[in-house]
């Protein structure tokens, strides 16, 4: 079964769970922030971690995130296949000891990403165009783990994805928000005319935005072995 982490209230699945489901994909939703616990490593076919509003150092205010990164090391361990998307990757990047850094290279709104010349044969991006809009909303980034293969850039933020091993990935950029978490993580972050300007962006580009994360997750649940 896959296994989906939520660690914030605010930054939930999207799009995720209605993909799932139109690819009967079984999967739960653990929320390690409000005390659930996470199944035994053994129990995953796969691994989804998403954002949140805190970074990969701050687990003395948020202690979970110590056992998420745990669980992390035990799933690159056992070869979990894993996807972790914005703090899920900088948890990944931290877990494989890169830095992390706060305060820097963030971005907000919508923006473009380039795939780069080592993701030509990479299984997550195929089918995915070399330059293609993605949501992005992190202050932080983090710097590509050793042996690991940076994937994708931004003129803002160098790293946007990697993979480490056969199916680790980690994303900078946020492929599950909707129209609705777009709306929320702008009026309550961003001044008004940011927000306004926010929300067109995505309106604009809103039909391909979710097509192509559509496309990069069904990838993702190949790579999992999770759909022939």
């Amino acid at each position: 079964m896959l296994t989906l982490i939520q660690n914030d209230q605010e930054v939930p699945s999207g799009n995720l769970l209605e993909w799932f489901r139109e690819f009967q994909t079984p999967f739960r939703v653990v929320r390690p922030y409000s005390g659930e616990v996470l199944p035994d490593i053994s129990d995953n076919s796969a691994l989804i971690i998403l954002g949140g509003a805190m970074g990969v150092h701050d687990s003395s205010q948020y202690p979970y995130l110590l056992v998420v990164r745990s669980y992390i090391q035990q799933a690159i361990h056992r070869e979990v296949p894993l996807l972790g998307i914005c703090l899920g990757g900088q948890l990944l990047a931290d877990a494989l000891g890169a830095p992390v850094h706060s305060q820097r290279n963030g971005e907000r709104g919508l923006h473009s990403v380039e795939v780069l010349k080592s993701a030509n044969t990479d299984p997550l991006f195929f089918g995915i165009p070399k330059v293609f809009p993605t949501f992005q909303w992190h202050n932080d980034s983090f710097e590509i783990p050793v042996d690991a293969v940076c994937l994708a850039s931004s003129p803002a933020c160098a790293h946007q994805a990697f993979r480490f091993g056969a199916n680790h990935y980690a994303l900078q950029f946020h492929p599950e928000v909707t129209r609705s978490i777009v709306t929320s993580w702008s009026e309550s972050s961003a001044g008004v005319n940011d927000s306004t300007r926010i929300m067109v962006d995505f309106l604009r580009e809103e039909k391909i935005y979710t097509a192509i994360s559509r496309k990069l997750l069904e990838n993702f649940l190949r790579i999992a072995q999770l759909l022939r």
